[in-house]
């Protein structure tokens, strides 16, 4: 049996948009409905323009399965001279003393705005690049999940200088709140362009408080450099007193990597949020999708993993951004947020 106890069972598509890819997606429980934060962009700008022109947005619905129902922008563009003023992308919302904490990726450039068609493909590729790099982590606040949530005007955590592994960008926020209303906080970074990505973690007393790095070095750091991870959702096990993982195994140059399956997902635990632990069988979920009607099929991608607990704290549905395709990231047309029921694992 895998460390983690559970194994994705079948499938449902949670949200869909016409005329919008969809992707990542973060969920709570209040006020009685299931609310999803996710983001969203024009399919006529291409799947490539999420980093220019995606947006967060706010669904609802009365089961955790969905479908969940449009409700508003929850984060728009706001002016090109925030950090985050063009783009916003890469949710987690957390609950803390009767406020929501809504964690994101922020993206802000010059010049046009690229829409799919209105540049060629070298100048996209160099918008690219600079605006990668740019990606800051953000933070809103609402005291009501229904309302208006307020953004900081300054990033959670700056890149560091270029000495240090995580001196390009910080993105890809996932965040546990402890009772005491210490954050812990996994981040995105890398070296330099084309080089590997790796992740951070950083702490701060509360949960819009000063972040502070945890330790110098990359966490998840594996002896084999082709085992690459990515899209970390961590969370805080109380009755175990373990920090818990489930991330996409990201491997490279023919690695059979974590799992043996690219692009599926993996459990790690650890005591102190720094030294991770991967057991002898973590496999979570599969790009081999069995859906509630029947029906199977291979999944391009299944990215952004995150859980929606119990009120005893357990575990019972994962969320992954997926598209059809016969191979990783070749689908065009339509994108969806699936969630898959967690069962027992053997």
């Amino acid at each position: 049996m895998n460390t983690f106890g559970y194994k994705a069972a079948e499938a449902v598509t949670a949200l869909k948009m016409d005329g919008y890819f969809v992707w990542d997606c973060s969920v709570i429980k209040a006020k009685g409905k299931y609310h999803m934060f996710s983001s969203r962009w024009k399919t006529e700008y291409g799947f490539g323009s999420w980093l220019f022109n995606s947006e967060i947005i706010h669904s609802v619905s009365d089961t955790p399965e969905g479908p969940y129902i449009f409700k508003n922008v929850a984060l728009p563009r706001r002016g090109r001279e925030y950090f985050d003023g063009m783009n916003t992308h890469n949710t987690c919302i957390k609950e803390y003393n009767g406020k929501y904490y809504l964690y994101y990726m922020g993206t802000t450039y010059g010049g046009e705005i690229p829409t799919g068609d209105n540049m060629d493909e070298a100048l996209f590729k160099s918008y690219s690049l600079e605006t990668w790099n740019r990606k800051r982590i953000g933070l809103a606040v609402a005291d009501d999940i229904d309302g208006e949530f307020k953004r900081l005007d300054e990033p959670l955590l700056l890149p560091r200088d270029c000495s240090k592994w995580d001196c390009t960008c910080t993105t890809n926020p996932s965040v546990v709140i402890r009772p005491d209303g210490k954050t812990y906080m996994i981040y995105k970074s890398r070296r330099a362009v084309g080089t590997a990505l790796r992740l951070g973690i950083a702490v701060a007393d509360a949960p819009d408080g000063k972040f502070e790095r945890l330790t110098e070095n990359p966490i998840l750091e594996l002896d084999d450099k082709d085992k690459h991870i990515e899209d970390p959702f961590l969370w805080y096990d109380e009755k175990r007193n373990k920090f818990c993982m489930i991330a996409k195994d990201d491997p490279k140059n023919g690695s059979k990597g974590i799992t043996g399956e690219w692009g599926a997902g993996f459990y790690a635990e650890s005591d102190d949020c720094i030294n991770f632990t991967i057991g002898d069988m973590p496999k979570v979920y599969s790009r081999h999708v069995k859906w509630a009607d029947g029906t199977e099929s291979i999944q391009g991608n299944l990215e952004r993993p995150s859980l929606v607990f119990d009120e005893d704290g357990k575990p019972t549905h994962i969320f992954c951004a997926t598209g059809m395709a016969e191979r990783p990231y070749e689908f065009n047309s339509e994108t969806s947020v699936i969630c898959m029921k967690l069962e027992k694992a053997e």
